[in-house]
């Protein structure tokens, strides 16, 4: 069994455990408790909680997730289950071929704005639930964390090989997760694979070798997806690896250059390096992009919109904060990472209404970096 080890990333450019500790509490303590322009969790009467898309003015399941995984991370059961509890009161689809998944949008009083799901939520969901379970114990209804988990991932997989309506989030013979569940093309930011290695271990018995192959395949999937020279992923991408460059008008645009999503990619490589230990095509696709995004500092375009090549746009990136603190990510497995590493650390949370999504990347990028993401 790996052992894993927890370092402190930041101590190289002077933050101790302490001062890591302290500060990763304050980011929380502004995340959830903050002022309005600050915060993005908000309590709803009685016991519910909410994650705000401050720049979209609803609630995700990306979002909620996410509040759920920083919540499980930092020991904060009752900010979890508030928000467990609205994402099963409201999100949840209990008909239709989406039964059994959470609609990936809904207003702030509930109200569904979609009956479509978004995978990337459910994927944090169920490890969300895995964790807490394993930190908190289980409980009864939908506080049966580990239950809960279970179904969900039975369904992504299994969902319309009964005959029922409805398409599994994971393509059958890839072992690939889909952009969404009726469609056959990727999110490379959605590949989880030192995730879908705890999946095998809770999941139903018929469910484990899914999650086991899923999870080998990912990991080759970066090979593919990842620019050879750049290191970079586009948004949204075919089984073979190549920019999905079609759909604009269903999608919103174009999604095959480096982008909003596609900025989680890297931090998940730097991830499972430190859960499932660190493998060479990952230390080459990291120091590509840091060598890259080094290259562009220095040109003053590194916040430039991408072609996956590195031919910068003319447009500035949405998410200046996010892009910033997951490039920081890289210097877990290169020293190409280590001036993106000293920016973070000097680098403030984000205001004003982008928000949300620029300090969901930081928190997740402090945790791995201060050695606070861990498994439970």
């Amino acid at each position: 069994m790996l052992m894993i080890e927890y370092k402190n990333y930041l101590n190289e450019f002077g933050v101790s455990d302490e001062d890591a500790n302290k500060r990763l509490n304050e980011i929380f303590n502004t995340l959830f408790y903050g002022s309005e322009e600050e915060r993005i969790y908000k309590p709803v009467d009685p016991d519910m909680g909410i994650m705000i898309d401050t720049g979209n003015i609803d609630v995700r399941t990306e979002g909620m997730s996410y509040g759920m995984m920083m919540c499980v991370q930092l020991d904060k059961k009752e900010e979890f289950d508030r928000l467990w509890k609205w994402a099963r009161t409201y999100m949840y689809m209990e008909d239709g071929p989406g039964k059994g998944y959470f609609a990936w949008s809904c207003k702030l009083n509930g109200e569904k704005n979609a009956y479509g799901a978004a995978p990337d939520g459910e994927e944090f969901f169920i490890l969300d639930l895995i964790f807490a379970g394993n930190r908190w114990g289980n409980g009864e209804g939908i506080f049966n964390y580990h239950q809960e988990a279970k179904d969900l991932m039975h369904d992504v997989i299994r969902k319309g090989s009964d005959g029922k309506p409805g398409f599994p989030m994971f393509d059958s013979n890839t072992h690939y997760i889909k952009f969404v569940d009726a469609v056959n093309f990727t999110d490379p930011s959605y590949h989880l694979p030192h995730f879908y290695e705890i999946y095998a271990e809770y999941a139903y018995d018929e469910d484990k070798e899914f999650f086991r192959e899923a999870a080998i395949c990912s990991r080759e999937y970066w090979n593919k997806c990842c620019h050879p020279v750049t290191g970079m992923s586009a948004e949204y991408a075919e089984y073979d690896g190549t920019p999905h460059n079609k759909d604009y008008e269903i999608f919103g645009g174009r999604h095959d250059w480096f982008y909003s999503d596609a900025y989680r990619t890297i931090l998940n490589i730097a991830l499972d390096s430190i859960w499932c230990g660190k493998r060479e095509d990952s230390v080459k696709i990291a120091n590509n992009h840091a060598t890259f995004f080094n290259k562009a500092y220095e040109e003053g375009t590194w916040d430039n919109i991408f072609e996956l090549d590195g031919t910068p746009l003319s447009e500035k990136v949405l998410h200046p904060v996010g892009l910033l603190a997951t490039n920081a990510t890289t210097a877990v497995l290169t020293e190409e990472g280590k001036p993106w590493l000293k920016r973070f650390i000097e680098t403030p949370l984000r205001d004003g209404d982008r928000r949300y999504y620029d300090n969901c990347l930081y928190i997740f990028a402090y945790m791995l970096l201060s050695g606070s993401y861990r498994k439970y």
